[in-house]
């Protein structure tokens, strides 16, 4: 029998995003909506590699897609980003899936982590010559996460390895605690959004560096 995806759409007349509301990081946009979920649909391949590695069973066959929350979007919707919360990311979290969301966001890094260390420094260029160097983007990663952990009420310093760590193992733990889907540390960020957007980030670079990795 196959299970709901269920999705959060963000419109806007240059772009839809769509996110996965179960699956933190499973995330996709295009210029409408159809496009947009064609797009996480293809990708659900991708994302299952991330969910096993959490310990989630996860068939890309066995979805039903299902649209169950819409809002406008604004400019960060339009950017490519899942800029904002969803009516479902303010449902309480119980301590079974604190730990579960958790465990999908310790997994993203995982991932982007695998991939960047198996890229060549030198990534192929977009039609214009543009697009970050692995280094680059690595680095790019670690001090959006430093600001994603700011925004959680979490400080740290992103720049060193054991600085990095420390920061991570942090949101990993304010994660891991039930919540009645308040924001957390009273700002803007309820857990179950929290945990999207961030694995979201290293999801999208981790597939970037992937589509970008000259092939022999």
């Amino acid at each position: 029998m196959s299970k709901p995806l269920r999705l959060f759409v963000e419109e806007t007349p240059r772009k839809v995003f769509v996110s996965a509301l179960d699956w933190p990081g499973l995330a996709r946009g295009g210029k409408t909506e159809d496009l947009a979920v064609e797009a996480l649909v293809a990708h659900l391949p991708r994302y299952a590699k991330v969910a096993r590695k959490a310990g989630e069973r996860f068939d890309p066959h066995d979805f039903d897609i299902e649209v169950v929350s819409r809002t406008e979007g604004d400019a960060g919707s339009a950017y490519g980003i899942p800029s904002l919360v969803a009516p479902e990311d303010r449902e309480p979290v119980d301590s079974r899936e604190a730990r579960r969301i958790a465990s999908l966001v310790e997994a993203s890094w995982d991932v982007f982590r695998s991939i960047a260390s198996d890229a060549p420094e030198s990534l192929r260029k977009g039609p214009r010559g543009g697009g970050r160097d692995r280094t680059k983007i690595i680095e790019h990663v670690t001090l959006a996460d430093g600001g994603y952990a700011r925004s959680m009420g979490i400080k740290g310093d992103p720049e060193t390895a054991d600085g990095l760590a420390t920061l991570r193992a942090a949101v990993l733990d304010v994660l891991r605690t039930t919540s009645d889907g308040s924001p957390i540390a009273d700002r803007k960020w309820p857990p179950r959004y929290a945990a999207r957007r961030v694995a979201w980030h290293a999801l999208d670079h981790a597939w970037e560096i992937e589509d970008r990795t000259e092939r022999d």
